[in-house]
C-alpha cells in the first residue's frame, strides 16, 4: 500500500515523519512509500537518501494526498489538505483530540481512520510504538541544555586553585519521562539533583537516577496509565506552600508536569519564583499547554525582577525539534512499529478490536470515537464498547 510522508507546516517544526531507515523498513512489508521533496532537509536527509532507501520523491503533493492510504507526519495535516484524502485513507501523528478539533471534524468528514500517538496506550507490547515516550526523552534532554545555556554559572563542582565552585542545585519538577531524563542529564554535568513528583510511586525511579525525592507529606495523585490526576485547588496550595523552600534554594527548577488532554498543572506561582536567588533559571516544559510556571510564555524568555538581581523564565516551545534528527529516527521507529501492527501480505488494515488501534483512534472510519474530541466538537458521549 501506498505510505505517504508531507513536509510539515507547522513553524517551528523541524522533525520529519519518517526517515530513510525507516522507508526501508516498510518496504520490506511490502509497501511502497512517497516521500515530498525537501521532507527531511532539516533531518539532514536529502531526497537522494529517500530515494537509496526505496522512496519516490513527489513533488505534486495534492495527487500524492489523494492517492495515499497512509498519511505519516508529525503534527496533523492541514485542514485543506485533510480534503484531499480519499475515503479509507489511514493518518498518524499527534492529533492531541484536546487542541485540534477543526482537524478532526474535517478528518471525520473525509472518512478516514486518524490514529493518534497522543493516545498510543501505555502497555507492554505498544512500548515501541510509543511516541510521546521517546520525543520526551528528547525533551527532557533538551530543558537541561537549554538551562545549562542560560546560566551564569558552572553546573559541575570544580576545585582550582583560584578557589572551589560548589555545583548547581537542579531541582525537577515531575518525574515522568522527560523529568527522568532531564535528571540524569542535570546529574551527567555534575549538578545536584532534588525532584518531586505527586505520584509516590515514581520516588524509586528518582532515586535510580541518582537524585534525592522530596517528600512533602502530602496524599498522591495517581492516576491511569501511570500519569499523575489533576489536583483541587486546596491540594494545589498546599503543595505550592510545600514546595517553595525548595524553589528558594534551587539555581534551576525545570517543570515537565502534564495531564494528558488537560491544561498543564500550575505548580509555581509568581511568588515562589521572586523567592528564588538572584541569576537562577526556571525552565518550563509545559509551557505550550498553559506552563506549570505562572507567568510562562511559550516560545519566549520572561526575565523577573528579584531582589539583587533577575531570574529568567524560560518557556519551552517545539523542544524536541531542536534534536530534530534523533527525534525523527525515534519517531520514525514508533511509526514503523505501528504500521507494522496493522499491516498483512503488503496491506494496512487497522482494525479496532485490537486495544492499541481502539485506543490510539481519534476517528475511525470516519466515526470520531475518542471521548474528548466528541466533547469538544459537541458531539454526545457513544456508548461503552461491550468487551
Amino acid at each position: 500500500m501506498k505510505i505517504f510522508v508531507p513536509a510539515e507546516h507547522h513553524d517551528g517544526e523541524k522533525r520529519v515523519g519518517l526517515v530513510p531507515e525507516a522507508v526501508a523498513k516498510l518496504i520490506k512489508l511490502d509497501h511502497s512509500v512517497e516521500v515530498q521533496s525537501g521532507a527531511g532537509v532539516s533531518t539532514n536527509h536529502s531526497d537522494a537518501s529517500y530515494v537509496s532507501a526505496g522512496a519516490t520523491i513527489s513533488t505534486n503533493v495534492e495527487n500524492s494526498l489523494a492517492t495515499a492510504n497512509v498519511v505519516v507526519s508529525v503534527r496533523p495535516l492541514k485542514i485543506e489538505n485533510i480534503s484531499r484524502l480519499k475515503s479509507g485513507a489511514v493518518t498518524l501523528s499527534f492529533l492531541s483530540p484536546a487542541h485540534n478539533s477543526d482537524e478532526i471534524r474535517a478528518l471525520s468528514e473525509v472518512k478516514v481512520t486518524a490514529l493518534s500517538f497522543d493516545l498510543v496506550p501505555r502497555i507492554s507490547r505498544a512500548q515501541s510504538m510509543d511516541a510521546l515516550t521517546s520525543q520526551a526523552l528528547c525533551s527532557g534532554y533538551r530543558t537541561v541544555l537549554i538551562a545549562a545555556e542560560h546560566m551564569p554559572t558552572f553546573f559541575p563542582m570544580l576545585m582550582t586553585a583560584a578557589g572551589t565552585i560548589p555545583p548547581a542545585k537542579v531541582l525537577v519538577l515531575g518525574a515522568g519521562v522527560a523529568g527522568l531524563q532531564a535528571m540524569a542529564t542535570a546529574r551527567r554535568l555534575g549538578a545536584v539533583v532534588s525532584a518531586y513528583d505527586v505520584r509516590s510511586s515514581s520516588a524509586d525511579e528518582v532515586k535510580s537516577m541518582g537524585a534525592t525525592f522530596i517528600d512533602l507529606g502530602l496524599d498522591a495523585l495517581e492516576g491511569a496509565g501511570g500519569y499523575a490526576r489533576e489536583m483541587n485547588e486546596d491540594r494545589a496550595k498546599a503543595q505550592q506552600d510545600a514546595l517553595k523552600p525548595f524553589i528558594s534554594e534551587s539555581d534551576v527548577v525545570i517543570t515537565t508536569a502534564a495531564v494528558p488532554g488537560r491544561k498543564a498543572p500550575l505548580l509555581v506561582t509568581r511568588d515562589m519564583v521572586t523567592g528564588m536567588k538572584p541569576g537562577s533559571v526556571l525552565v518550563d516544559l509545559a509551557a505550550e499547554t498553559g506552563g506549570n510556571v505562572e507567568g510562562s510564555v511559550a516560545g519566549e524568555n520572561v526575565v523577573i525582577a528579584v531582589n539583587g538581581g533577575d531570574v529568567t523564565l524560560i518557556g519551552c516551545k517545539d523542544v524536541p525539534s531542536q534534536l530534530a534528527v534523533h527525534a525523527s529516527k525515534l519517531y520514525a521507529q514508533n511509526a514503523v512499529s505501528l504500521l507494522t501492527l496493522m499491516s498483512s501480505d503488503g496491506q494496512i488494515v487497522p482494525d479496532d478490536s485490537d486495544e492499541v488501534i481502539a485506543e490510539s483512534a481519534v476517528v475511525f472510519n470516519g466515526e470520531v470515537r475518542n471521548a474528548m474530541a466528541r466533547e469538544h466538537l459537541g458531539l454526545t458521549p457513544l456508548p461503552e464498547r461491550s468487551e
